[in-house]
Protein backbone atom coordinates (compact mmCIF):
# COMPACT_ATOMS: atom_id res chain seq x y z
CA UNK A 1 0.00 0.00 0.00
CA UNK A 2 1.15 3.25 -0.90
CA UNK A 3 0.55 6.27 1.33
CA UNK A 4 0.28 9.57 -0.58
CA UNK A 5 -0.02 13.11 1.43
CA UNK A 6 -2.20 15.58 0.38
CA UNK A 7 -3.19 18.60 1.74
CA UNK A 8 -7.05 20.49 1.70
CA UNK A 9 -7.67 23.84 2.97
CA UNK A 10 -10.79 23.98 5.54
CA UNK A 11 -13.14 26.01 3.80
CA UNK A 12 -13.36 29.14 5.75
CA UNK A 13 -12.20 32.97 5.26
CA UNK A 14 -12.59 35.97 7.37
CA UNK A 15 -14.44 38.84 5.61
CA UNK A 16 -13.43 42.53 5.67
CA UNK A 17 -15.69 43.15 8.69
CA UNK A 18 -14.13 40.13 10.70
CA UNK A 19 -16.95 37.33 10.22
CA UNK A 20 -16.07 33.81 9.04
CA UNK A 21 -17.84 32.93 5.97
CA UNK A 22 -18.28 29.34 4.65
CA UNK A 23 -17.37 27.71 1.64
CA UNK A 24 -17.57 31.53 -0.77
CA UNK A 25 -21.29 32.28 0.65
CA UNK A 26 -22.50 34.18 2.86
CA UNK A 27 -23.26 31.48 5.38
CA UNK A 28 -21.32 32.19 8.44
CA UNK A 29 -19.20 29.82 11.15
CA UNK A 30 -21.76 30.71 13.39
CA UNK A 31 -24.65 29.63 11.40
CA UNK A 32 -23.44 26.38 11.05
CA UNK A 33 -21.77 25.60 14.50
CA UNK A 34 -25.27 26.77 15.98
CA UNK A 35 -27.20 23.97 13.84
CA UNK A 36 -24.46 21.18 15.17
CA UNK A 37 -24.51 22.50 18.67
CA UNK A 38 -28.60 22.07 18.19
CA UNK A 39 -27.97 18.43 17.27
CA UNK A 40 -28.39 18.94 13.47
CA UNK A 41 -26.18 16.49 11.44
CA UNK A 42 -24.03 17.44 8.46
CA UNK A 43 -26.57 16.20 5.86
CA UNK A 44 -29.40 18.46 7.84
CA UNK A 45 -27.26 21.38 7.74
CA UNK A 46 -26.02 21.06 3.97
CA UNK A 47 -30.03 20.96 3.26
CA UNK A 48 -30.89 23.80 5.46
CA UNK A 49 -28.14 25.86 3.65
CA UNK A 50 -27.77 24.53 0.07
CA UNK A 51 -25.28 27.15 -1.25
CA UNK A 52 -22.75 25.06 1.55
CA UNK A 53 -21.31 21.65 0.18
CA UNK A 54 -21.55 18.46 2.39
CA UNK A 55 -17.99 17.66 2.34
CA UNK A 56 -17.55 21.24 3.58
CA UNK A 57 -20.48 21.42 6.41
CA UNK A 58 -17.92 18.34 7.62
CA UNK A 59 -14.91 20.22 7.15
CA UNK A 60 -16.25 23.24 9.24
CA UNK A 61 -17.36 20.65 11.63
CA UNK A 62 -14.40 18.82 11.86
CA UNK A 63 -12.49 22.29 12.57
CA UNK A 64 -14.46 22.99 15.27
CA UNK A 65 -14.01 19.91 16.99
CA UNK A 66 -10.18 20.51 16.64
CA UNK A 67 -9.90 23.73 17.32
CA UNK A 68 -13.17 23.77 20.38
CA UNK A 69 -11.69 26.20 22.42
CA UNK A 70 -10.30 28.60 19.73
CA UNK A 71 -13.97 29.00 18.05
CA UNK A 72 -15.98 29.25 20.97
CA UNK A 73 -13.71 32.33 21.60
CA UNK A 74 -14.74 33.63 18.17
CA UNK A 75 -17.83 32.74 18.94
CA UNK A 76 -18.03 34.65 22.40
CA UNK A 77 -16.87 37.32 20.59
CA UNK A 78 -19.46 37.10 18.14
CA UNK A 79 -22.30 37.01 20.53
CA UNK A 80 -20.57 39.89 22.69
CA UNK A 81 -20.20 42.39 19.36
CA UNK A 82 -23.82 41.83 18.51
CA UNK A 83 -24.92 42.82 22.01
CA UNK A 84 -23.16 45.80 21.56
CA UNK A 85 -24.78 46.65 18.36
CA UNK A 86 -28.31 45.86 19.50
CA UNK A 87 -27.52 48.29 22.72
CA UNK A 88 -26.84 50.79 20.03
CA UNK A 89 -29.35 50.19 17.85
CA UNK A 90 -32.04 50.67 20.79
CA UNK A 91 -30.26 53.73 22.16
CA UNK A 92 -30.31 55.25 18.94
CA UNK A 93 -33.60 54.22 18.03
CA UNK A 94 -37.14 54.90 20.72
CA UNK A 95 -39.32 51.77 20.07
CA UNK A 96 -41.83 52.75 22.78
CA UNK A 97 -44.62 53.77 21.09
CA UNK A 98 -44.03 52.77 18.00
CA UNK A 99 -47.05 50.66 17.43
CA UNK A 100 -49.55 53.57 18.57
CA UNK A 101 -47.81 55.90 16.14
CA UNK A 102 -47.68 53.49 12.90
CA UNK A 103 -52.11 52.60 13.73
CA UNK A 104 -52.07 56.63 14.20
CA UNK A 105 -50.31 57.39 10.61
CA UNK A 106 -52.42 54.18 8.73
CA UNK A 107 -55.55 55.85 10.24
CA UNK A 108 -54.56 59.63 9.03
CA UNK A 109 -54.21 57.79 5.40
CA UNK A 110 -50.03 58.75 5.97
CA UNK A 111 -47.85 56.02 4.53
Amino acid sequence: MIATAFTETIPLKMNKDGVILVSKTRVTLDTIIAAFSEGASAEEISYQYPSVPLGDVYFVIGYYLRKKKQVDAYLKRREKLAQEVRRQNEEKSNASGIRERLLARQKNGKR
